[in-house]
């Protein structure tokens, strides 16, 4: 009986022992590899005093450790909590923090960052993938000395489908990034419908070029695992060179690819894909944001053999709608559907007061599904704002979560997405809370306001921008507040541009004009 996440590669194994489970720049493991690696670490971890329920966090760039981290962390019953090797240690320390990671899997190539974790001096117990050194902020165990264990049995525990099996942070409206839990059951929810849609066998080879810390790469690991395909892990230099990235697919014959349009965009105008057989590609699936229908239909010309679909869910629900598009958009520049609601999920369409909308009218999209997250970790102010409860029968309401995404009903019965409710944009398939931003560069000493906005970059993203007005007398410009920007977000969240101004445009209720400042940044 198939519960717990890790039953999947269990599974695999048991049915195909020598089928390689993963891949990375020329290494391999094998089903049973896997998970006689795996196996190894959840013992390990259980010997080091992890425990049900505790937080593992993953600190590692993409590599073949990815895959053994996940499953082993799972395999000893606690939740892993991926890191963002490229985010900055502040982040990092207050994830660490907020999150009550004791242990850290990690690698020797994050030694330099890890010795800026003196603050977790204590509070972090173990490091796991490096030789143990005096300067690093907790004792360091190797990964041939975990590998080399004798004890490659499954731990013995009584973790069921309702306990945490992974936490992903995300941008939060605060300032500081949220954690996102979700359980085993609805990771599984999410992967075996996903299997069951696109027809994942053991045949296929899926690129996973999501990183850990972002939600789509559930779809590769887990629904890999059901059907005991392989995970192609992109290198993460190779997912920023398209010409390299579309010789990757070619070179290992990957049939199915899951990513954000962008990826797709840039393939699209920088992969010479007319250069490179793909031929073995029969589903290339996006989402995360909207694909600008001009790049869709180049890349289904380009890429004929292949199928196309639009999966829509935030991360607290994972995905919940979907859309095979059925041919090239027209030339007009329509936007893609996202579908209608998966067969596990229901949805409802409200107006500002939670009243269901008259068909047609948009409204905001709220889900409720299997695949839904507990909530957001140590925030019940967050919980209470981001679920609705709706009553139906006595004692009892349903629960349903508030993505904030406007949307309406077409006449054809599929659902088209209008926007954010809010402040929060996608910029390269990554959620952004604009407010974050804001209030990080509100921080700098020498910022009087700020007010951050999005501008299209025409790859059908969008960039985030930033207008300032520094105190008087101050030498403040544009290279002073990136590096303080990037001091506290991610590279993704950091402004792309800064105007400094001496006063902002006002609305008739003196807020701040943020749809002027748009224009002015487009030279309007």
């Amino acid at each position: 009986m198939r519960f717990l996440l890790p039953h999947t590669i269990d599974d695999s194994a048991h049915r195909f022992p020598e089928q390689e489970a993963v891949r990375c720049n020329g290494q391999s493991l094998s089903y049973a590899e896997l998970v006689e690696r795996a196996n190894r670490l959840a013992n390990h971890l259980a010997e080091a005093g992890v425990r049900r329920g505790d937080r593992v966090g993953v600190y590692l760039h993409k590599s073949i450790e990815s895959a053994v981290a996940i499953w082993g962390i799972m395999k000893a019953g606690a939740a892993y909590v991926p890191l963002d090797p490229a985010s900055p240690i502040a982040r990092l320390q207050y994830i660490v923090q907020h999150c009550a990671i004791q242990h850290l899997i990690t690698s020797r190539e994050m030694r330099r960052n890890l010795r800026q974790l003196s603050d977790l001096r204590g509070k972090l117990h173990s490091l796991l993938g490096l030789a143990d050194e005096a300067d690093l902020p907790a004792p360091a165990v190797s990964w041939d000395e975990v590998n080399q264990s004798p004890n490659r049995s499954v731990p013995n525990l009584h973790t069921i489908e309702q306990d945490l099996a992974y936490i992903m942070y995300t941008s939060g409206s605060t300032g500081e990034p949220k954690g996102i839990m979700h359980t085993h059951h609805s990771g599984l929810r999410y992967a075996e419908w996903g299997v069951h849609e696109y027809q994942l066998t053991r045949a296929d080879r899926i690129a996973n070029h999501a990183p850990l810390h972002f939600d789509i790469s559930t779809y590769d690991w887990f629904g890999g695992a059901i059907a005991g395909s392989s995970v192609v892990v992109i290198p993460e230099e190779v997912t920023k060179l398209p010409v390299s990235y579309a010789q990757l697919l070619a070179d290992e014959k990957i049939s199915v690819v899951f990513t954000v349009p962008f990826a797709l965009v840039q393939l699209v105008l920088r992969g010479a894909l007319e250069r490179h057989d793909l031929s073995s590609l029969r589903w290339v699936i996006f989402g995360g944001e909207p694909f600008p229908s001009k790049h869709l239909r180049t890349l289904m010309q380009q890429i004929p053999c292949a199928r196309f679909s639009n999966i829509y869910g935030p991360a607290e629900v994972n995905g919940v709608t979907f859309y095979h598009v059925p041919a090239p958009p027209a030339e007009e520049d329509e936007p893609v559907s996202i579908g209608d609601l998966c067969p596990f999920a229901q949805g409802l369409i409200v107006d500002d007061d939670d009243a269901p909308v008259v068909e047609g009218e948009s409204g905001e999209f709220l889900i409720r599904s299997p695949s839904m997250m507990q909530g957001y970790w140590a925030r019940p102010d967050l919980n209470q704002r981001a679920f609705y409860l709706r009553p139906t029968f006595p004692d009892y309401n349903e629960r349903y979560y508030r993505t904030g995404d406007l949307v309406r009903r077409l006449p054809d019965g599929n659902l088209q997405f209008l926007g954010r409710k809010d402040r929060q944009i996608k910029t390269r398939g990554f959620r952004v809370e604009l407010d974050e931003v804001e209030s990080v560069l509100m921080a700098h000493e020498e910022v009087e306001v700020a007010a951050v906005f999005p501008l299209p970059d025409g790859d059908g993203s969008s960039t985030i921008q930033a207008a300032i007005i520094a105190k008087a007398g101050s030498n403040l410009d544009a290279t002073l507040l990136t590096r303080h920007a990037a001091s506290r977000l991610p590279p993704y969240a950091v402004p792309v541009k800064f105007m400094f101004l001496s006063e902002f445009p006002r609305t008739g209720s003196d807020k701040i004009n943020r749809r002027a400042l748009q224009a002015i940044a487009r030279g309007e």
